[in-house]
């Protein structure tokens, strides 16, 4: 199953758009506080003309400039007794995070959903063209299971850390094991190791979990905040953590690219500015998530004009972005269909 979108902070979506007229004036200004920690935008002026879908087979990600998304960085997850026993099993694991960007990210999942690779085969790869592989021997032979998810991205992430935790010295190994309800405890009981993970969505996972279903949020669109409050929640079931990475694979809005370039597009502010009469593609629950269709609205401006059911950043959306059905629609930031 793959990562579980977080809708505490639901980022992203792919655009894909046609016919828009000169840019106008999002109108914003002096609203009130929004869950991306912006303002209320304002609605799109008459200014900016309706924008219909564009077909096209590559997607590009509109960067979400207002912050309304909750961070996802990957960040690797260790068990504290493994880690106090092993002082420089961390420090090993941020030599990754050091050199793991989304592009990167990206890259990595192309190699194995698209070109075929096998993760392991991937990993290797990576390792071998970050100069990952000949850090100084300082695991003295410790034992490590690194688990993963049972999606692609997180298996290749866990064969890159086992990799480089073995030049360095650690006899590791690597185990798929399923959901985050499976590995999870399974991670603070010490039967894992570590498990690469992604910020935003753990720290949602580990708060329900220490503090209730209802509690409020502890994962914003600030990286050291949502880090600072994962690693308190950590140090209550018994986890520790790496540094995070830069990649993130999070909800992010796109556009095709020869919309993007057409339009001279890059950020979502472009878009609200320049265009209105979206049709919005993604998961059924958006259209009332604070972080999906109310936020664009709201902390953009962004003028949507209808939304059809599809998925969360699977082949339903991404089909009806190529093949200019909407305009808009939910992707991951890390997702093959967005290398160049």
């Amino acid at each position: 199953m793959r990562r579980q979108p977080v809708f505490v902070a639901l980022a992203a979506s792919v655009l894909v758009l046609a016919g828009c007229g000169t840019p106008g004036s999002s109108g914003g200004g002096g609203g009130a506080p929004t869950p991306g920690g912006g303002t209320t935008a304002g609605a799109t002026t008459a200014a900016a003309a309706a924008c219909a879908p564009v077909a096209g087979n590559q997607l590009v990600v509109l960067t979400d400039d207002k912050h309304l998304q909750t961070v996802d960085n990957v960040i690797p997850a260790v068990n504290a007794k493994a880690a106090t026993s092993s002082p420089q099993l961390v420090a090993v694991l941020d030599t990754v995070s050091a050199v793991l960007d989304t592009p990167k990210l990206i890259a990595l999942n192309k190699a194995v959903d698209v070109d075929r690779q096998t993760s392991s085969q991937a990993a290797s790869a990576f390792v071998a063209a970050q100069n990952l592989g000949s850090p100084q021997k300082v695991g003295n032979g410790a034992k490590v299971l690194v688990g993963a998810a049972n999606f692609s991205e997180n298996a290749t992430l866990a064969e890159i850390y086992a990799d480089v935790l073995k030049a360095a010295g650690f006899d590791a190994s690597t185990q798929t094991i399923g959901n985050r309800e499976t590995y999870e405890p399974a991670l603070e009981r010490g039967d894992l190791t570590v498990v690469p993970e992604y910020a935003g969505t753990l720290t949602e996972f580990l708060n329900k979990k220490v503090n209730g279903s209802n509690a409020a949020a502890k994962a914003s669109s600030d990286l050291t905040a949502t880090v600072t409050a994962l690693q308190g929640l950590g140090q209550q079931v018994g986890l520790t953590f790496g540094k995070p990475a830069a990649a993130q694979d999070q909800n992010a809005f796109a556009v095709t690219t020869a919309f993007a370039k057409a339009h001279n597009l890059t950020t979502l502010s472009d878009l609200a500015k320049t265009c209105s009469g979206i049709v919005l593609g993604g998961p059924p629950e958006c259209p009332t998530r604070p972080f999906c269709q109310p936020g664009l609205a709201q902390t953009y401006g962004l003028d949507i004009s209808s939304f059809v059911s599809l998925d969360a950043g699977g082949p339903l959306t991404k089909a009806a972005l190529q093949q200019g059905k909407v305009a808009l629609g939910l992707v991951f930031s890390s997702d093959s269909s967005l290398a160049s």
